[in-house]
């Protein structure tokens, strides 16, 4: 496939045709935390996926600009049908997503009738479709807990986020082998160094990273959730074992405070950054808002079969209120 020349916008004031755009479209734009500090400057919201999604869903707006990754988008239109949405850059995929086709998890269920379907967030809309239940990292354990013990389940695509629930709530899950590959970078070592470096100051981890990393932390939460416990900590100093993109929002909230980016295996946080979130950019978001594409389409019996187990995860979470990914209520 050939690739279309890129569009000459010199000369144009992108964030002030932004802000035009915005209004003339009646449009919210949406910047997950791992976006560039400069994307999330200018968006309306900024949190994480679900979170995100939900938002919009409550707002009047006609057109929902997600900076974020396709299935971010996916499901802010499968909460919201009749809003137009966009995404600044169509290739910005998921490693998780990815590494889930849905043809193979179809496969897997069938050949485990025996067990239900809790998948992460993180997968496509025909793999929502294929679950019984979605989860975020905030909300799982407390799902979890509302399922018999004796229940077999399958838990995809991360197997990192898995084996953690698995590890902490003593549930045995068939876990689908994907992994994040923005928090499979992390090293042991490097953080041990830095650690050394900074004794004094607690690690807070994201769940998809792998038990080497996990194991070390004082905290392992949701991005949220990680973000609320730099606020509170009482320490000054934290080390911070997820995409570093989320940095920038705990400096704006708490500027006395210092935040360091848990090292990669080169010693520093450069392979940390998410390759695919990375793909929107500003000129990128004004060319969306401008043409209104590229635009997520989704047929009406995907978007209810995978509405319906999203409806289940927040029926059974409703009781994790403020704690990252499903917002204060």
């Amino acid at each position: 496939m050939t690739a279309q020349p890129r569009e000459n916008l010199a000369g144009v004031d992108l964030l002030a045709e932004i802000q035009r755009l915005r209004k003339e479209k009646n449009a919210v734009i949406l910047a997950h935390y791992y976006q560039k500090p400069q994307i999330q400057d200018l968006a309306d919201f900024v949190g994480d996926s679900l979170e995100l999604s939900r938002k919009a869903a409550e707002t009047d707006a006609d057109v929902i600009a997600f900076c974020g990754v396709r299935f971010m988008a996916e499901t802010a239109k499968i909460l919201s049908p009749e809003k137009i949405v966009v995404l600044p850059d169509m290739d910005a995929g998921c490693s998780l997503e990815d590494s889930c086709p849905p043809d193979r998890f179809k496969a897997f269920r069938e050949a485990h009738p025996d067990h239900i379907a809790l998948s992460y967030i993180n997968c496509s809309a025909e793999v929502k479709a294929l679950s019984d239940i979605i989860v975020t990292s905030s909300s799982a354990e407390k799902i979890l807990a509302q399922i018999p013990k004796d229940q077999k389940i399958i838990f995809g695509p991360d197997r990192h986020l898995g084996g953690y629930l698995a590890r902490k709530l003593g549930r045995d899950m068939l876990l689908w082998p994907g992994v994040c590959i923005v928090h499979e970078a992390f090293s042991e070592t490097e953080l041990l160094k830095l650690k050394a470096e900074h004794p004094d100051a607690p690690i807070a981890a994201h769940p998809e990273c792998p038990p080497h990393i996990v194991d070390h932390a004082d905290y392992v939460g949701s991005t949220s959730g990680i973000l609320d416990y730099a606020k509170a900590m009482p320490g000054d100093t934290l080390i911070v074992a997820t995409e570093p993109h989320i940095i920038h929002q705990m400096e704006k909230a708490v500027p006395e405070k210092n935040f360091i980016g848990a090292p990669g295996a080169d010693g520093n946080c450069n392979c940390n950054i998410c390759p695919y979130m990375a793909m929107n950019t500003i000129e990128k978001l004004y060319l969306a808002l401008r043409d209104l594409k590229p635009r997520i389409e989704m047929e009406e019996g995907l978007r209810l079969a995978a509405k319906k187990s999203l409806d289940r995860m927040l029926e059974m979470a409703s009781g994790t209120v403020g704690q990252g990914d499903l917002g204060a209520r």
